[in-house]
């Protein structure tokens, strides 16, 4: 298992064989026909190496679940872009029902771009797509392309899938002022856990990324509020753990837990992930 993760990029590939298994099921709740040639052999290889993972796959089909979901309520509310930032292997440009006119724009690693697009290079996307390599730890080069996708757009959804757990406290706070700096990014969908679940996260998988420079570090303690100094008021927040039971991916011990009442976020003492939607205050 040793260096089996190479990089955080490899992430992605680890996610994406989720995808395609939840793809193959005859009740899939969502279908991505590209997921397993995107993932590779190297994306089982990981799955199947991080048993935590493959024991809790449950958590990445509702975290996707929820995201399509988001993103097909904000198209049909008339949003004219979906800015995916730290796309990954994400295909939702290709697999979801998207108006021509809608912008769509990939935004990663310039070797996650190219192996994506050579994938991809004889599939057609759904919508209007675009692809943009650009290290997105670099503020001012991503501060270029906000500000240029700013001025192209009305109303912008910025999505974050499977982020700003890796990401440090600062880091998160520096991408969302940036990010609310720009008035036509209206909303941002992002995956968020509790502190409580972050050590069990770390202490199950984190061995599993070892000299990747992956390494899992936010889980504010005051959950979703930690946004609201950096220009986002929050909206709502659906749990993972609720959305898997909903749609019938739960083993009986978890649908108990599910059927449990949550108590109220955002400060969240127990183990706890969602996907959180928030608008930006400065929008126009």
């Amino acid at each position: 298992m040793n260096q089996l993760v190479e990089n955080i990029s490899d992430t992605a590939r680890w996610v994406a064989i989720f995808r395609a298994e939840e793809s193959e099921r005859a009740d899939a709740v969502f279908h991505d026909p590209l997921a397993r040639r995107l993932a590779g052999e190297k994306g089982k290889q990981i799955a199947d190496a991080i048993g935590f993972s493959r024991q809790n796959s449950w958590s990445f089909v509702a975290r996707i679940y929820l995201f399509d979901e988001y993103i097909k309520q904000h198209v049909e509310q008339g949003y004219d872009m979906i800015v995916n930032l730290a796309a990954g292997l994400d295909a939702r440009a290709y697999r979801m029902q998207l108006p021509k006119t809608l912008e769509w724009l990939d935004v990663d690693l310039p070797a996650m771009i190219n192996y994506k697009n050579e994938i991809l290079q004889h599939e057609k996307p759904k919508c209007a797509y675009r692809s943009i390599a650009l290290d997105l730890s670099d503020r001012k080069a991503r501060n270029g392309l906000f500000q240029q996708l700013n001025n192209e757009c009305k109303k912008a959804l910025v999505a974050t899938e499977g982020l700003i757990i890796y990401l440090a406290y600062e880091q998160v706070a520096e991408l969302s002022l940036d990010l609310s700096a720009q008035n036509h990014f209206r909303r941002w969908v992002f995956d968020l856990s509790s502190a409580a679940l972050l050590e069990m996260i770390k202490k199950e998988m984190q061995p599993a990324l070892k000299g990747s420079g992956a390494t899992f570090q936010f889980a504010p303690e005051e959950g979703e509020e930690f946004f609201e100094k950096y220009g986002w008021k929050h909206i709502e927040s659906k749990s993972n753990l609720k959305a898997a039971a909903n749609l019938n991916r739960l083993n009986d011990e978890l649908k108990a837990y599910a059927e449990m009442p949550e108590p109220p976020g955002p400060r969240r003492p127990f183990p706890w992930s969602g996907v959180c939607l928030l608008e930006n205050v400065h929008s126009s």
